[in-house]
C-alpha cells in the first residue's frame, strides 16, 4: 500500500494496543461512526498478523459484500472493453468471485500455482521501502477494508477492491509479475530516498495508472484504473503523454482524484522493455542523472 495514500488516513496505536484510523474531513466515511469503527477493527486485525502465517480472516458484513458485488459487476463489461489482454488473461486464470469478498489467504492460495505470489495484510502505513522491497519476494501488502458504501465506484485510497481486483488479477499473469519483481529488486538496490521515490513514481504511472495501445484500441493495464468503474470510463479523456521514464519519475500527482496525466505505451512489450529495463538496471547514480534531466525539463 502506498505511503502517499496514508496521508489521507493515517493510523495510530491506542494505549490498549488497538489501532485507530484517522479519516480526513473530506473522506466519504468521515461522518459515519460505524464505518470508522469498522476501519479501526480491520486495522487492528491486520496489525496482529505475523510473517510466515496465513493472513487473518476478516468477517465481512453483508453490506461490505454488497459493495464488492456492485463494483465487480460493474467492472465485468468495462474490463472486456478497456482492459489489456494480459490483465484479462490473469483475470480468467484467477477467477475471483463476484458475489463476495475473498479472504487474502484464499487469493494467496489461488495465486500460488499461477505465479507463486501471496498477500500480506496491511494495517495502515507501509513504509515505501518495505512496500516495494516485498515485491522482490513475491509478496504484496494489501488492505482489508472496503471503500465507503456511498461511493462504491471510486476510492481515493487503496481498499481491498483495489488491491485484489486491480492488483490481484495482474499478479496472476507472469508478464505482470516479472515487472513487479523488477520494481522490488530496484527498490532494494538503491539507497537514497530520492531514488526510491523516483522508482515509485514510475510504478505509479505504469502498474497503477498505465495505459497502452492494442492495435488501434486504447487500453489500460494500471490497477488503479482497472479497479475503478468510474475512472476506467474517464481515462481516455485525460492528458495522455508518450511513455517516458524521466517525465514519469519527475511528475507529481494527486491521489484524491482521477489521474489527469497518463502515459501511454505502444504495447505491453514496450512497457516490459522500457520500464522493466529501467528497473532492472537503475542505480542511485543513474537515477540522479535522470532527476537532473527531469528538473531541467520542468524548469
Amino acid at each position: 500500500m502506498f505511503e502517499e495514500a496514508q496521508t489521507f488516513a493515517p493510523v495510530t496505536t491506542d494505549e490498549d494496543g488497538s489501532l485507530k484510523v484517522h479519516l480526513g474531513a473530506d473522506h466519504p466515511g468521515f461522518a459515519d461512526a460505524d464505518y470508522r469503527a469498522r476501519r479501526d477493527a480491520l486495522a487492528t486485525l491486520a496489525n496482529a498478523w505475523r510473517p510466515r502465517t496465513p493472513c487473518p480472516t476478516a468477517e465481512y458484513t453483508d453490506a461490505e459484500h454488497k459493495v464488492w458485488r456492485v463494483v465487480s459487476e460493474a467492472l465485468v463489461t468495462k474490463h472486456r472493453a478497456y482492459a489489456c489482454r494480459e490483465f484479462l488473461d490473469g483475470k480468467e486464470s484467477l477467477g475471483l468471485p463476484i458475489d463476495r469478498i475473498p479472504q487474502l489467504s484464499e487469493v494467496s492460495e489461488w495465486l500460488a500455482p499461477l505465479t507463486g505470489w501471496r498477500y500480506a495484510p496491511a494495517a495502515g502505513l507501509v513504509p515505501l521501502r518495505d512496500f516495494y522491497g516485498s515485491l522482490a519476494d513475491k509478496s504484496f501488502w494489501s488492505t482489508q477494508y472496503v471503500r465507503h458504501h456511498s461511493v462504491p465506484l471510486y476510492t481515493p485510497e487503496p481498499d481491498v477492491l483495489h488491491e485484489v481486483v486491480g492488483h490481484g488479477n495482474t499478479l496472476a499473469n507472469p508478464r505482470f509479475t516479472a515487472l513487479y519483481e523488477l520494481a522490488g529488486q530496484a527498490s532494494r538496490r538503491v539507497r537514497t530516498t530520492e531514488a526510491l521515490e523516483f522508482i515509485s513514481k514510475v510504478f505509479w504511472f505504469t502498474l497503477e495508472f498505465g495505459i497502452l495501445w492494442e492495435g488501434s484500441d486504447l487500453k489500460t493495464y494500471g490497477a488503479g484504473i482497472l479497479s475503478s468503474p468510474g475512472e476506467i470510463e474517464a481515462f481516455r479523456g485525460m492528458d495522455i503523454r508518450p511513455l517516458d521514464i524521466v517525465d514519469m519519475g519527475s511528475t507529481s500527482y494527486d491521489i484524491t482524484d482521477y489521474q489527469n496525466v497518463l502515459y501511454v505505451a505502444d504495447s505491453f512489450s514496450q512497457v516490459e522493455d522500457m520500464v522493466g529495463g529501467f528497473w532492472a538496471s537503475c542505480t542511485d547514480e543513474s537515477i540522479a542523472r535522470l532527476m537532473a534531466k527531469g528538473a531541467k525539463a520542468h524548469a
